[in-house]
């Protein structure tokens, strides 16, 4: 199995959304120093705080939830890669998203909608936009998911929603890329050292024990990408919990993820 800096080396360019902060940035730190010769061009709101004066790292300030503002941004995609890489193949990194923590609708059903823009949306439009010219030239989706896509989630209900439409679409996606010199990958992490939580409207200290580091689920991802596999569970604990959702019917799975995560209310930032 080719080891994940061989792997990279087949790009030419990674395209990534949310790489200002947590797994995204780690994709960026992680990938240009396995592979110093990578271009990266970033979506997001912020500029990635990367202190790295031999990255090659264009920014793109953009509200990816603003169908206006993502389409200038696809569009200036379109140019990165035909002016500054116009060769090899292309890495696209669908990373942006954010989850509440609540009985729905709760905060408001504004920012239920504004998560669904994000976390499905603004995926499924940079993905249609840019398949054609990574068809041309070869590449691979890479998708973050999460375990929460594997059983109904309470209190945080349309993020794990979203998950799953994540998961399962680019599962179905791999296959019918099959031969096209495209393929897609699914990330599913567990809880990691992110802002997910501070967004969300948690404590910190309010998530399950065993958070995994950002660097870690890179690493998990990276490898999974050398292997040519189409999903990777990073994490022992969340590779039980996402082979244990085949064991009980949906509404069980509901009810027991209720009680798990409704135990962290509690811990709620009081505002």
């Amino acid at each position: 199995m080719p080891s994940p800096e061989a792997a990279l080396k087949k790009f030419s360019a990674v395209v990534i959304t949310g790489g200002s902060s947590g797994i995204g940035k780690s994709f960026i730190e992680l990938c240009g120093k396995l592979c110093p010769d990578l271009s990266f061009c970033n979506l997001s709101r912020r500029k990635p705080d990367i202190n790295s004066s031999k990255l090659k790292l264009r920014h793109v300030a953009c509200d990816l939830t603003d169908s206006a503002q993502l389409a200038t941004g696809i569009e200036t995609i379109r140019n990165f890669l035909a002016v500054d890489v116009p060769a090899g193949q292309v890495l696209l990194i669908n990373n942006s998203g954010f989850g509440t923590y609540d009985r729905f609708p709760a905060p408001n059903v504004g920012e239920q909608l504004t998560m669904i823009d994000l976390n499905v949306r603004a995926v499924v439009h940079m993905t249609g936009e840019l398949l054609p010219v990574m068809k041309e030239r070869g590449g691979v989706i890479l998708t973050v998911a999460s375990v929460a896509a594997f059983q109904p989630t309470p209190f945080i209900g349309v993020y794990g929603a979203t998950k799953a439409f994540a998961l399962h679409w680019s599962l179905a996606l791999n296959e019918e890329l099959r031969g096209s010199g495209v393929s897609t990958l699914a990330v599913c992490p567990g809880p990691t050292s992110t802002d997910f939580f501070r967004r969300a409207g948690l404590d910190k200290d309010a998530g399950p024990g065993g958070f995994g580091t950002t660097e870690g689920v890179v690493m998990a991802s990276l490898r999974a990408l050398a292997s040519g596999r189409a999903m990777v569970v990073p994490g022992w604990r969340n590779k039980l919990l996402a082979a244990s959702s085949v064991l009980a019917t949906k509404p069980m799975l509901a009810r027991m993820a209720g009680i798990a995560i409704g135990r962290y209310r509690v811990k709620r930032i009081k505002t």
